[in-house]
């Protein structure tokens, strides 16, 4: 049996299928039927792309791009993310960035597209948005006039503002020629006084919700322009609240839904009229209050020394104004004397912080140390001084001048080694014998 040189652990095998797969395809575009659709209360969605022989595990977490595409089982769609694998299970799926439905490719591209370039341009800029009328007086609405959007907007301003005039500028809203017609309104409504219109104040482009094909029409680079270009204020009511189209966002003002529009144009006229009536009680209370309080002032004056004796009432506002003098110069005495404490105060702390005295005293301070490092260094220097010398004393006491003083000697070889032991010795070795004074040279018998 074969002894394997390397062995691997699951996860250790795991990982490195996770880094070819990630390494070598990574991100994709996949596109099948949705199936085993499941929504986690974090937001995140798992599900099963497949088709006739296939099956592929999909994980979209919270944040992804949906394209307005709402992921059910059954739909078709296009899904575009990076291959991984989820190693708990050693499973293979593909983590899902952007979604959209099968065939509207293309179209996302052109929207995504013209959306960058038209941002690019600052054509979406806040700078450049005209206000909203809050009470506009002729409104003109670009939109089909047999669509359900007309009535809902038509509804809600005869209820709310029906003091308000209201032009219909018929448009087609679906199938080609939309944008043309809706620019040609533009123009006309801009130029209102040369074809014997009332000029609107406000304008508001707007049909129903529909499909990314039914709305392509707003998503045109030349509707944009008119839009911008238009002197008037727009609001965009194109679709319903999750459908976005480039007119949206070029337009002055976006409105979720036509009827939203038309909330956003005119007051309530029940709730205008409770406004008016508060502020009227308001005001008449304030007047009320106010000439009441003059009438009060009026008797009083008529009733007070002011009307018998005007001049004595003078006379103690001169008196008045008098005092009000003196103690007016008093007071700028006393501010004038605490300012000068302060400037002499301050001048004093300046003093003690000028340069030149902390100069001095930081000269001081060097001076000082340096008298103590001086005398530390000197006692130190006695004290090892004092140290050598003792260590001198013991090491003459230890060393062999003493011993041979005391009429000892030591032997050494020719060569200069100490001789320790007789056995080290042979017959003609030559020895040096160390004595108190002098050497004696010998050899061994």
């Amino acid at each position: 049996m074969e002894t394997p040189d390397t062995v691997l652990s699951v996860t250790q095998l795991t990982r490195e299928i996770r880094e070819v797969l990630e390494g070598r395809i990574g991100s994709v575009w996949v596109e099948g039927e949705i199936s085993n659709h499941r929504l986690q209360s974090s937001g995140h969605q798992y599900f099963t792309l497949k088709d006739a022989s296939a099956q592929l595990s999909c994980v979209m977490f919270r944040g992804a791009t949906r394209s307005g595409v709402r992921l059910t089982d059954g739909a078709q769609v296009q899904v575009h993310g990076t291959i991984s694998v989820y190693e708990p299970r050693g499973q293979y799926q593909i983590v899902v960035k952007q979604v959209q439905i099968k065939g509207q490719g293309s179209l996302q591209a052109r929207f995504e597209a013209l959306k960058k370039k038209l941002f690019d341009e600052g054509l979406f800029d806040q700078s450049y948005k005209q206000e909203i009328p809050r009470f506009p007086r002729t409104v003109a609405l670009v939109t089909s006039p047999t669509g359900a959007a007309i009535q809902d907007i038509l509804n809600i301003l005869t209820r709310r503002a029906p003091w308000l005039r209201v032009l219909v500028y018929p448009v087609r809203v679906q199938g080609q020629g939309v944008e043309q017609e809706t620019i040609r309104a533009l123009e006309v409504l801009n130029a209102a006084e040369l074809h014997g219109l009332p000029r609107p104040d406000t304008i508001v482009i707007g049909r129903g919700g529909g499909s990314i094909e039914d709305l392509w029409a707003y998503n045109e680079e030349s509707l944009a322009r008119a839009i911008f270009a238009s002197r008037i204020p727009i609001i965009s009511a194109v679709g319903h609240e999750i459908d976005f189209t480039i007119a949206d966002f070029v337009a002055d003002l976006r409105a979720p839904t036509p009827s939203a529009a038309a909330e956003l144009l005119a007051p309530d006229s029940i709730e205008l009229k409770r406004q008016f009536e508060a502020t009227e009680r308001t005001l008449r209370a304030r007047v009320l209050a106010v000439l009441d309080h003059h009438q009060r002032v009026l008797e009083l004056l008529g009733k007070g020394s002011l009307g018998r004796e005007p001049f004595r009432m003078i006379e103690q506002a001169e008196q008045s104004v008098d005092d009000g003098e003196a103690r007016l110069a008093r007071s700028i005495q006393e501010e004038l004397r605490s300012l000068s404490d302060r400037v002499i105060e301050q001048q004093q702390v300046l003093a003690r912080h000028h340069p030149r005295a902390l100069f001095i005293e930081a000269t001081h301070q060097i001076e000082t140390r340096t008298i103590a490092l001086r005398q530390n260094l000197s006692h130190r220097f006695t004290r090892l001084e004092d140290r050598v010398k003792a260590r001198a004393d013991l090491l003459r006491n230890l060393g062999p001048e003493a011993t041979l003083q005391r009429g000892f000697s030591y032997t050494l070889t020719g060569e200069g080694k100490p001789v320790r032991d007789a056995a080290q010795l042979k017959s003609g070795d030559i020895l040096i014998t160390r004595l108190r004074s002098g050497k004696v040279k010998s050899t061994v018998q």
